[in-house]
């Protein structure tokens, strides 16, 4: 009788290729945070430092309705979103836009005056001052803290099974995890408030 010799499963991978695929998803979790973060710095005080301050006096607020159909249920969802139309003038005097839109989140009298920042050639967004672009930021800066936390973890360790778990490798991580989950939620309320 032969007895056959080599692995008895053939599509089970070794633990040095569990290993390195951990450490490569773990690199790949390391660049989605920094891209997050690099995003945080550009959306939050980037974007408020490059736009033009000003008001806009509104002629006129609508609202739109969108009806999105759920796929759990057969109601429909209604979303509406406020807009309010007017002339934007910058602070300074610099630009003035005669036709500005802008999305609020209440509908306004005509006369009413919006404080505005035009981010781009057409776009506008309430100004919520220094302290709103920086809760923005930062909250962007702790998504992105979560993932790279959890990439650090896998690009040392690969994720695997092999390697000893302990305590006191596995504290710093989660502490760092859970203040990123802190930190979001308290630049959520600061940016909600702002």
């Amino acid at each position: 009788m032969t007895q056959v010799h080599g692995n008895a499963s053939p599509n089970a991978a070794a633990p040095e290729d569990r290993a390195s695929l951990g450490r490569l998803i773990g690199a790949g979790l390391i660049l989605v945070g920094v891209v997050l973060m690099a995003l945080g710095a550009y959306l939050g005080p980037y974007t408020y430092a490059t736009s033009t301050p000003g008001k806009l006096t509104v002629e006129t607020c609508t609202v739109d309705y969108k009806y999105r159909s759920s796929t759990s249920s057969s109601s429909r969802k209604k979303t509406k979103t406020r807009w309010c139309y007017g002339t934007f003038t910058a602070n300074d005097g610099s630009v003035k836009d005669l036709n500005a839109e802008l999305k609020s989140d209440a509908l306004h009298q005509r006369g009413y005056v919006i404080e505005a920042l035009k981010t781009g050639d057409t776009s506008y967004k309430p100004d919520r001052g220094w302290v709103g672009a920086i809760a923005v930021g930062c909250a962007w800066f702790f998504v992105g803290l979560m993932p790279l936390s959890i990439g650090v973890l896998g690009a040392t360790t690969g994720f695997s099974s092999t390697q000893p778990w302990s305590r006191r490798r596995f504290r710093p991580y989660l502490i760092t995890t859970l203040v990123a989950v802190v930190g979001l939620l308290a630049s959520l309320l600061v940016g909600v408030f702002a």
